[in-house]
């Protein structure tokens, strides 16, 4: 609710809903310098569920000042406004994420936003541009290598949500008390030293039904993709970062930022990949270490 107001507010300020001044929204976490970070062509990245306590903000956060891009595309679920309408939550490595996101969008990178069915408030705004960030209700992208990728949050491909919204919410609340559990898990992890760890996917991989619903829902995104036309599509919503081949038509979902920290980027000669970030960090912190080593030696 008061990020709808905020919205409300701001754009009611400006015909046009152009910028907002940074200044609002200054980073407890001042950003590091651009260079040196790693650079491609397109980053997406989706469900990452600001205003809740399962969002890792700290791993996006350090995504965000790693890899730099020319274009990115934010493919909903941002800001979980089902949460927020409940209680609000909004600490200041969140406001990080958002300020992070608008400097992008000053420094020249062009940021497409098409809301998710938890920020689906922002939906009725499609076709404006808010601090430099162009809110869609779809997308289409060519890659350098010349593919036409239709963009879409994917929760229109979702029979649960759309024929039963009730048990949608009923499941929401338990994927909740799921993350609960896994933010406790990754604490305990976190003081011995350990990696972060995703218990809520180890549990949809174990489950036969999430495993043949996350099958189906891919199966069903890639032919609509097809039915458009499109060489391929990209999405998010189920949480899940993959890259498969349906025929003719090439399915890519970026994942999340709740459970496996993920983003699909495409490099300069239009090649896709995945990017796993804690992954990511194990491999940069083992380097320092090496490095360290070497040094000493």
């Amino acid at each position: 609710m008061g990020v709808e107001r905020l919205v409300d507010r701001d754009l009611a300020a400006s015909s046009d809903a152009a910028a907002v001044p940074l200044s609002r929204l200054r980073p407890a976490r001042p950003e590091p310098p651009v260079s040196g970070r790693r650079r491609y062509r397109t980053v997406w990245i989706s469900d990452v569920h600001l205003g809740t306590k399962g969002c890792n903000a700290e791993l996006l956060i350090d995504f965000l000042d790693s890899v730099d891009s020319e274009t990115m595309y934010l493919v909903g679920d941002i800001i979980d406004g089902w949460r927020l309408k409940k209680k609000f939550y909004w600490p200041a490595a969140h406001n990080d994420i958002v300020w992070r996101i608008l400097k992008r969008a000053k420094r020249g990178t062009r940021i497409v936003y098409i809301p998710g069915n938890h920020d689906e408030m922002f939906r009725q705004f499609s076709g404006l541009s808010f601090g430099g960030v162009e809110i869609r209700r779809t997308a289409f992208h060519t890659t350098a290598d010349g593919r036409r990728l239709m963009v879409l949050h994917g929760d229109e491909f979702d029979a649960v949500m759309l024929a039963h919204r009730w048990l949608a919410c009923v499941g929401d609340a338990a994927y909740t008390l799921l993350m609960n559990l896994n933010r406790w898990v990754n604490a305990v992890r976190s003081r011995l030293e350990l990696p972060y760890w995703s218990l809520s996917k180890m549990a949809k991989h174990k489950v036969k039904n999430a495993v043949e619903f996350i099958s189906r829902y891919e199966e069903v995104v890639a032919k609509a993709a097809g039915d458009r036309g499109v060489d391929g599509v990209v999405c998010g919503h189920i949480h899940n970062a993959e890259m498969r081949q349906f025929g003719d038509v090439a399915y890519y979902n970026d994942g999340d930022w709740v459970e496996g920290c993920t983003a699909l980027v495409e490099h300069f000669d239009g090649r896709m990949e995945i990017l796993h970030w804690p992954e990511e960090i194990a491999k940069r912190e083992a380097g320092g270490a090496i490095a360290a080593l070497e040094a000493a030696a």
